[in-house]
């Protein structure tokens, strides 16, 4: 039996879950923030506690998370504040 292509759409439907729904906010741990923005983690820090940069999560004692999108913001802002100097 051969899956038709809009075979997991039919499932996602079915299950009550629309295909258009937007996906869930995604959490960056660290060392992903740093590869995007390019600053190291003390800088990250500093300027989070200055209210330059997103806020981190806690997800457990140990576990610090950004939301993707607040990043995506961020560097939107960065870009847009360079392009108008």
């Amino acid at each position: 039996m051969t899956a038709s292509p809009n075979s997991n759409e039919s499932t996602a439907t079915a299950a009550g879950i629309s295909s258009s729904s937007p996906s869930p906010p995604r959490l960056l741990r660290l060392p992903e923030v740093i590869n995007r923005v390019g600053l190291r983690r003390s800088a990250i820090y500093q300027r989070m506690s200055e209210g330059r940069f997103p806020k981190c999560r806690a997800l457990g004692a140990k576990c610090s998370v950004w939301v993707e999108d607040e990043i995506n913001a961020w560097i939107d802002g960065i870009v847009r504040s360079s392009d108008q100097s």
